[in-house]
């Protein structure tokens, strides 16, 4: 994937014949170039000046899925203020009032990374629909590997960790709307929301979330079972299955930079670290599988947990995850869309947007 500056420039030249074929003054037409070319740099220096002094990473699949089973085996970031997913995502949800369809697997770093959330995001709304849950582990999820599952179907969407289910939506508006093919995604990044995800504190960078593997598995609705599928080991950062982002949205603190996603030694690294201190030079935690029993454990007091959480859960965390979703874990703009990815490789900056606008406007009010 080319970096952002280059796919600007890319982006700014194609504009520019536009704009000298749109002009056809013949006496005035240099004069008028130059004046787009003045407008199309300042706006090009503005978008640098917007860049975010944290990185982020995130991967998304090329291709989308309807329903199917996702196992993954993560170990996550321990900082508060800091989040790693995986999710599903039908592509090009944050485009104006696009009915937004996205599963979520949140871990937060805060409270010694003890704490998840599971949420489905829908609606044609700006905020969108969220059903989000929380739950609390007895152990930090930091700490080691853990499994985790989410199951799609037309019938229900369930959420497990360590072989034992922890939520389950069973039909509802909130199963049935989600009727198109969605990619997975995974990232690390940092929420500006401090009562949603912790205070921030830039001293603990850089943070890691290692993956082990994903595997899908297809959902056979006339037999009712997952079948088939493949598995990522991830011994190569396989650029046929996956891309990497290099965008942000609103509310985030970083920005997506492509050399902070890698594969090293079977484990992909997503890292969140500082602008100029990107990639990752260490070595993965290696993945040892806990017992049966303590996994179990582990997953029971999730469980349990979570209808403690749910219960208690405030109007002020389901408004943050709201606002976060409407812009979240997805979107900035649309008009550049990358390998399917909504948001693509970054907006045009609105100023270039009015320049232009103004100067076509003056040359057609002449002819």
């Amino acid at each position: 994937m080319l970096p952002v500056p280059f796919l600007l420039i890319l982006f700014y030249l194609s504009i520019l014949v536009f704009i000298f074929y749109v002009f056809t003054g013949v006496k005035k037409t240099m004069r008028n170039i130059f004046i787009v070319v003045l407008a199309l740099g300042a706006s090009l220096a503005a978008s640098f000046a917007i860049a975010k002094p944290y990185k982020g990473a995130e991967i998304f699949s090329s291709d989308s899925y309807l329903y199917g089973r996702y196992e993954m085996r993560m170990r996550v970031a321990n900082a508060s203020g800091v989040l790693s997913t995986f999710f599903t995502y039908k592509d090009g949800s944050e485009i104006g009032n696009t009915f937004w369809e996205e599963i979520d697997i949140e871990i937060f770093g805060k409270n010694n990374a003890t704490e998840w959330q599971s949420n489905v995001i829908l609606g044609s709304s700006r905020p969108t629909i969220n059903s989000e849950q929380h739950h609390t582990a007895a152990t930090s999820l930091a700490d080691a590997y853990h499994t985790y599952v989410l199951e799609w179907t037309p019938d229900y969407v369930a959420w497990f960790i360590d072989g034992v289910e922890v939520r389950r939506i069973n039909g509802t508006s909130t199963v049935t709307s989600l009727t198109n093919k969605q990619s997975l995604r995974f990232n690390i990044w940092s929420s500006e929301s401090a009562a949603w995800v912790g205070p921030w504190d830039d001293s603990v960078l850089p943070v890691y979330q290692f993956v082990n593997y994903i595997e899908y598995k297809a959902y056979n609705t006339t037999s009712k079972t997952f079948e088939g599928g493949w598995r990522d080991d991830f011994d190569t950062f396989d650029t046929s299955r996956w891309n990497k982002a290099n965008w942000s949205f609103d509310m985030n603190r970083v920005d997506f930079a492509p050399e902070n996603a890698l594969v090293k030694n079977g484990i992909l690294v997503l890292a969140l670290t500082k602008e100029n201190a990107t990639g990752y030079a260490g070595t993965p935690p290696t993945d040892e599988p806990a017992s049966n029993s303590s996994a179990s454990s582990v997953a029971s007091s999730i469980a349990v947990a979570s209808s403690i959480s749910a219960a208690s859960s405030t109007a002020a965390s389901s408004a943050i995850a709201s606002s976060t979703a409407a812009v979240s874990s997805s979107a900035i703009s649309s008009a550049t869309n990358s390998g399917g990815k909504s948001g693509g490789g970054g907006a045009f900056p609105l100023f270039g947007l009015f320049v232009l606008g103004g100067l076509l406007g003056i040359r057609f009010r002449r002819k």
